[in-house]
């Protein structure tokens, strides 16, 4: 693949006939292809070294479950079909964990840190695609930025660990506490949900490890602008950006709320919140964990398939909307979503222009989160429908468990009710898809994938036709 250097403008700026060349390669480098690309090939390299013998305890880990694992891990979900703490010797968890870590962070990211430190140039090409997978609008700062963001990933995940050292090491001795910490610090950062113990269930009693966790998957998933934006302003609401206020606002409304309902509609189940063998007061964290972890993270210390059938719709909502943008996170997005129904609200009420925090929302962004919302549902439909003509029947298979499992898959969430376990290998491709989908964006995926036309054609103005609507 070539890059597009400042030599190359400079030329075309000076020899107008090198234009169409120029173009070719724009195309050829697209950043949403390039991302689509890199995310792919992180995964097949991901595939190959869970592939390996050393990576497997026992037999070889066939290829499309590599693949699987490799997928869920880049792709930050969590949804597995091998028990990383049994299955994987420590050559294994340690790739695992790495993928993890690249996912999180995004593979530009990695690349330009790597870039940075063989003292190579970062060229225009390789800036404008740091910035769409930031989802920075300007190409100024990329490089400082990416600096940023990965030092404040290592020590927030290293004050993570650090804190469920406290934890792990008197449960599981210095060198195994010390490695459980900090898989599962990056794991929840990263909001991957993968774990060591055979199930976060291990932790239901333990407030300690739970908050800790519940931290490190909010940071994680209210998305690196945010976090620079309260550290620039001094944590002062009134002066963050129109972005962060959304964002902080719809991730507090979704979690509190969320833990309240949880525990409402659990409090009165053996199975879950009322289960003898939970503590009294633990069943508010535990209701807490539950709204934060069905965000993208994918950890969980309640029994899905136990969960109350309100409680599970919830939970699918939840997975829906997902994380923020340029977080660790996939899903819709919590902006998208919060856009969505301010768009709803503002046509019920009449207006034409939809203003929240006394700023006016651009309509190009308004369109995009209508047609991110409508392109969201029809994958998860379609997909949904796909599995249920691949799967076959079973008493852990049934069309609300597909359905539950796909929007886990889309919201890279990880949470399941035991239909992952019972895929076939049509039914983890299309996962794998799905997955790879919610993580990447779909928004990404479908510049990518589509010819958009000649700016030229955007400054055409047709005459005004009117439809009947409703």
């Amino acid at each position: 693949m070539r890059r597009i250097g400042i030599r190359t403008w400079l030329h075309a700026i000076a020899a107008p006939h090198s234009l169409a060349r120029l173009k070719v390669k724009k195309a050829v480098t697209s950043p949403s292809r390039v991302l689509m690309l890199g995310f792919g090939a992180l995964i097949l390299l991901g595939a190959l070294l869970l592939h390996l013998p050393l990576a497997s305890t026992g037999e070889r880990l066939p290829f499309l479950d590599a693949l699987f694992t490799a997928t869920s891990a880049v792709c930050v979900t969590g949804l597995t079909v091998v028990d990383p703490g049994s299955d994987l010797t420590l050559f294994g968890q340690v790739a695992l964990i790495a993928l993890i870590q690249v996912g999180g962070l995004g593979f530009m990211t990695l690349s330009t840190l790597i870039l940075i430190l063989l003292r190579r140039r970062i060229t225009l090409s390789e800036r404008l695609v740091i910035s769409n997978s930031l989802n920075q609008e300007g190409l100024q700062g990329m490089v400082a930025l990416t600096v940023r963001i990965v030092v404040l990933v290592l020590a927030i995940e290293g004050i993570g660990a650090v804190l469920l050292m406290t934890r792990m090491i008197p449960e599981h001795g210095v060198a195994r506490g010390v490695w459980h910490s900090v898989f599962h610090s990056i794991s929840a950062f990263c909001n991957a949900g993968f774990d060591l113990v055979g199930g976060f269930s291990y932790y239901k009693n333990d407030p300690v490890v739970q908050l800790i966790i519940c931290a490190l998957i909010t940071v994680g998933g209210i998305g690196f602008s945010v976090l620079f934006d309260l550290q620039r302003n001094h944590l002062r609401f009134a002066r963050l950006s129109l972005h962060s206020k959304l964002v902080l606002v719809i991730s507090a409304i979704l979690t509190l709320g969320g833990a309240i309902c949880f525990f409402v509609l659990e409090i009165e189940n053996p199975r879950t919140l009322a289960d003898p063998e939970m503590y009294p007061y633990m069943r508010p964290i535990n209701a807490l964990f539950q709204s934060v972890t069905a965000r993208t993270a994918g950890y969980n210390t309640l029994n899905q398939a136990d969960l109350t059938p309100p409680s599970l719709m919830l939970t699918m909502i939840l997975m829906f909307i997902g994380a923020s943008p340029a977080s660790t996170g996939g899903g819709l997005k919590t902006t998208t979503f919060g856009l969505f129904f301010l768009l709803i609200y503002n046509v019920l009420r009449g207006r034409e222009r939809v203003v929240v925090f006394r700023r006016t929302v651009n309509q190009g962004q308004m369109n995009r989160a209508v047609v991110l919302f409508t392109l969201a549902l029809t994958l998860i439909i379609v997909s949904y429908l796909l599995l249920t003509l691949l799967l076959e029947p079973s008493e852990a298979v049934n069309s609300s468990n597909i359905m539950y499992e796909v929007i886990s898959a889309f919201g890279t969430v990880g949470l399941t009710i035991g239909v992952t376990a019972e895929l076939n290998a049509a039914g983890k491709i299309l996962m794998c898809v799905v997955m790879f989908v919610g993580r990447v964006g779909l928004l990404t995926i479908a510049l990518g994938i589509t010819r958009r036309h000649p700016k030229g054609q955007n400054h055409l103005i047709y005459p005004e036709g009117k439809v009947m609507i409703g």
